[in-house]
């Protein structure tokens, strides 16, 4: 990497699971991190609290800003609906390129609350085009989904697939955010990459994704529901494999000045019975398992195919499955 030790940069949604991490792996390597995260109670806040603590950044105020004790990592409690506290934060720190990860996450959750992804997702990204626009970014990159390719039929996920048949809205908002990318590119020339992200997991995740609510359930001998009777398979990658991933692509030279749109992911599907048979090897225990029809908006399969994303960056995941459980677990049951 280029010496950025001067370089500011912003992460959307870095009291989020990716965000918290990408904060992090950014601060390693010299960057100034000013993020922005609502805290809103989607999950629990008080697991946001928890990251941010583990950033350093003690105090949330409702106002302005809080910072850790060096000062590389500035804390922004706010929305990014908010374009003038998104422009107020530019001007007090005016960084060169944008991390965008903040989003309403969540497949099932967009059936029972629309609006929170039209809000979050629609009127959120705009805002932050609006943001690169008004201001010479560097580079924006910015966190799409694998849920975009619906319930195609081709395995693996190429980016070349047409992606028109979303099962969820969530994933209607991510593929929106691609096409709204590429216009502010063809008529502005911000240098843009989206991420079609791949079933990350890892410590500090969400805990309505399944390795903690699995997780969970084996530690207090619940029973889990296994929905389409287990026939399904997620190509599962690991925070620290994606969160190099993501710094890669922010300061690769070839991708700054187009817009393009990649997928990172591990490249290697695990059925998910084989996952929770891993889980619980890792924590010790069985769990019961009752199996159910597949649920509104839940894909069979995500694969991804990383060949595009090989051309512009280095990018090899280094944990496999069982090595990422083990450092899973071993901070679930320390958390």
């Amino acid at each position: 990497m280029k010496n950025i030790k001067a370089d500011i940069i912003l992460i959307t949604g870095i009291a989020g699971f990716i965000g918290f991490h990408q904060a992090l792996r950014m601060k390693k390597v010299g960057y100034k991190v000013v993020g922005i995260d609502n805290l809103n109670d989607y999950y629990d806040p008080q697991l946001k609290l928890a990251r941010l603590r583990e950033l350093g950044i003690t105090v949330v105020e409702e106002e302005g800003f809080t910072t850790n004790s060096d000062q590389s990592i500035i804390f922004y409690k706010g929305d990014i609906q908010d374009a003038a506290l998104l422009e107020q934060i530019y001007q007090t720190h005016p960084f060169q390129g944008i991390i965008h990860l903040a989003a309403q996450a969540g497949v099932r959750y967009s059936v029972e609350n629309p609006h929170a992804y039209v809000d979050t997702n629609i009127k959120g990204f705009l805002n932050i085009l609006e943001l690169a626009r008004a201001h010479t970014m560097e580079h924006v990159v910015y966190a799409s989904s694998s849920s975009v390719y619906g319930m195609q039929a081709a395995q693996p996920f190429s980016e070349n697939d047409p992606c028109n048949h979303p099962v969820s809205l969530y994933a209607a908002t991510k593929k929106a955010n691609e096409m709204m990318a590429e216009c502010y590119h063809h008529l502005y020339k911000i240098p843009l990459t989206g991420l079609r992200f791949f079933t990350v997991y890892g410590p500090w995740g969400r805990p309505d994704m399944a390795p903690m609510l699995f997780a969970q359930a084996i530690i207090e001998g619940r029973p889990i529901k296994v929905f389409n009777h287990g026939k399904q398979k997620r190509d599962f990658t690991y925070i620290d494999d994606i969160c190099e991933g993501v710094a890669q692509v922010y300061e690769s030279e070839r991708l700054r000045g187009q817009h393009d749109i990649l997928n990172i992911g591990n490249g290697a599907p695990v059925n998910l019975l084989d996952f929770i048979e891993t889980l619980e090897h890792a924590l010790g225990k069985a769990v019961e398992k009752v199996f159910c029809d597949a649920q509104p908006g839940d894909v069979e399969e995500t694969y991804a195919n990383t060949n595009n994303l090989d051309k512009y960056i280095s990018f090899k995941t280094k944990v496999k499955i069982s090595d990422g459980i083990h450092h899973f677990t071993n901070w679930f049951k320390s958390y």
